[in-house]
């Protein structure tokens, strides 16, 4: 092999391995639905100071992985805080009741569905149960 055939050669190898990185890199279908929501059993106490946005209607927190809302209507609510698109914590939208990534702009209703892209998978909803002052998160 020639020189000039040797440095041809070389240089399509590297044009194509450069190609398939830059593809692989854009693909979505690796990124939606990768992130796995925890498996939590825990409880918040409403009387103690840190979950104190709890007893306000459009309140939230985080804690264990996991998102806890009060809606306008006073029900609380819990899902994954991660979003399924690419594991950017999601925020409570209290003035409409949803979940909102500010990342790349998806959107989930209060039981967690897909209500806009590009996250393509729901986020995980928990079993909330409230007696007296403490919530319990299960799921």
């Amino acid at each position: 092999m020639d020189r000039k055939a040797f440095l041809s050669s070389i240089g399509l190898s590297a044009g194509t391995i450069f190609i398939a990185s830059c593809l692989g890199g854009c693909s979505k279908g690796t990124a939606n639905g990768t992130v796995t929501a925890p498996t939590v059993d825990f409880n918040l106490d409403l009387s103690q100071p840190a979950n104190a946005a709890l007893n306000t209607a459009g309140g939230y927190l985080y804690a264990n992985g996991v998102i806890v809302a009060k809606t306008l209507a006073g029900n609380i609510i819990a899902v994954s805080q991660a979003c399924t698109h690419q594991g950017v914590t999601v925020q409570f939208v209290k003035a409409n009741t949803y979940f909102y990534c500010p990342s790349h702009g998806a959107t989930f209703s209060d039981t967690g569905a897909v209500t806009g892209g590009p996250a393509n998978s729901p986020l995980k909803q928990y079993a909330v149960s409230v007696n007296g002052s403490i919530i319990s998160i299960k799921g």
